[in-house]
């Protein structure tokens, strides 16, 4: 019986109900584990988790981005408790919307959004800019196709090779059913937009070719273009990212909007998106370019860096372990 632990740092609550979920739907779980350590279930204090010894809890699955200095402490006695620690959904992974924050240069900034009471880190941080991590299971939240993936895996004989990414390492494009629908030449367009009619929206159609960004080609698959499919369901994904999902389209269908991150050898997102977007522009005028772009992208951080500005090489170096 494995011993296992969650803890939740910044977050929505979208990945607490996602592995809440997966594990009361999954009794089979319940047999092979122990949860020594899960403060959504029971209200642990400091110092039980620290009377646990280092190194007894075999898989510990953090969520959330790290933005208070305690979640900070936690997860760095959580890296001494655990033989592992797995990055749970895009906050731990990438920073996720909490990244966002990095954007206000001083304190006082970040205290429109954050109460002013409370004591917060300079940056908002992935979980590998603070300890070192094994595993990610990336995903706004990740989906129970994943989550299946993830516990058949680390409950093998034979554990994944250290570093890996429960998705895969090419582009979304290619589990996409409207892949299909574009040219053999590739895409152009003559405009973009990042705000759209969802009454516009043409479902059998790709929507690179319609002029509705879509983040596909830049973003890791492996969740099986839930959003494009429009297959979003309560036993799949999380009530919240369910209500955002329909208050965008009541279909369900949307773009890709890139929670599941870049592929290896990839690292800025945001610098990916833009760079493809401009290429797939019908233009060779410098100038025409820049128009489309700035008349297409009118919130520009928002949807480049919507969940890896944390991640950015716009505002520090990745997490180096030093053991």
């Amino acid at each position: 019986m494995e011993k296992i632990a969650m803890y939740k740092c910044a977050s929505c609550w979208g990945c607490e109900d996602a592995s809440y979920s997966f594990i009361k739907n999954n009794k089979t779980i319940f047999e092979k584990v122990e949860i020594l350590f899960w403060p959504l279930l029971k209200d642990f204090r400091k110092e039980e988790l620290e009377k646990i010894k280092d190194g007894e809890i075999t898989f510990t699955f953090i969520s959330g981005a790290i933005i208070l200095p305690e979640q900070e402490e936690n997860v760095k006695i959580l890296r001494k408790k655990s033989k592992f620690i797995i990055a749970f959904g895009t906050c731990a992974h990438l920073g996720g919307v909490l990244g966002l924050l990095n954007i206000c240069a001083d304190t006082k900034e970040k205290e429109r959004f954050i109460p002013s009471q409370t004591r917060f880190c300079k940056n908002a941080s992935s979980l590998d800019e603070v300890i070192k991590v094994d595993y990610y299971i990336p995903g706004c939240a990740p989906t129970k196709d994943v989550l299946e993936k993830v516990f058949s895996s680390l409950f093998s004989e034979k554990l994944p090779p250290g570093g890996k990414i429960f998705a895969d390492n090419k582009a979304l494009c290619y589990e996409c059913p409207l892949n299909e629908t574009k040219p053999m030449e590739g895409v152009k367009v003559r405009s973009l937009k990042q705000y759209y009619d969802p009454r516009e929206i043409d479902p059998g159609k790709c929507f690179l070719l319609q002029g509705i960004i879509c983040l596909g080609p830049v973003t890791r698959g492996g969740c099986g273009a839930s959003c494009i499919k429009g297959e979003i369901k309560l036993t799949s994904f999380p009530k919240l990212l369910l209500s955002r999902v329909m208050s965008l389209n009541p279909k369900g269908n949307i773009p890709c909007s890139g929670c599941f991150g870049f592929m290896d050898k990839i690292n800025d997102f945001g610098a990916s998106a833009l760079s493809y977007l401009a290429s797939i522009i019908d233009s060779n005028n410098e100038e025409e370019i820049k128009q489309i772009l700035d008349k297409g992208i009118i919130n520009p951080m928002g949807l480049l860096y919507m969940y890896s500005l944390s991640k950015s090489i716009l505002f520090k170096e990745p997490y180096i372990d030093e053991d």
